[in-house]
């Protein structure tokens, strides 16, 4: 009898406690991945989430997950409230950004950019010098003189 009654007071709380993780709202998470230059998809991006709390710090833990052949994936479950999404793949820059979950169902289509040039003084920027001769041949300067003489 004892036992039956212990019992029936285990099952009773894991049901209250289903039912207070049931009541709070969940989102439906849907991610398009796709390159930017020609919007075709991205297969194996690694999507993160991260909740975020008021004060803009991200919570330890997250979710990752992986697109298929379609540049697409989705997750059911995602409590309302902001939320840091990372999307990693090999050969594009990182991509990062906060959303604030509020509807049931949302849709995200992230763009990744390939990795940008490192800018050196040393190579031979002919687009540029290119320009700098248009504005001057136009009159205009573009950069105020550094040491101006008063007259």
């Amino acid at each position: 009898m004892i036992a039956a009654l212990l019992s029936v007071f285990a099952f009773s709380g894991v049901a209250t406690a289903q039912r207070d993780r049931n009541e709070e709202p969940t989102a439906v998470l849907n991610f398009l991945i796709v390159k930017e230059d020609n919007g075709k998809p991205v297969r194996n991006a690694a999507v993160i989430m991260h909740p975020v709390n008021g004060h803009g710090q991200q919570s330890r833990g997250g979710l990752e997950l992986k697109t298929d052949a379609e540049g697409k994936t989705t997750f059911d479950g995602i409590p309302y409230g902001k939320l840091r999404v990372q999307v990693l793949a090999s050969g594009f820059q990182t991509f990062g950004e906060d959303y604030d979950i509020t509807q049931a169902k949302m849709d995200f289509t992230v763009r990744l950019k390939r990795p940008q040039g490192q800018y050196s003084i040393y190579q031979d920027h002919a687009e540029e010098k290119k320009e700098e001769k248009k504005d001057e041949k136009k009159g205009d300067k573009t950069t105020p003189d550094p040491n101006p003489k008063p007259q």
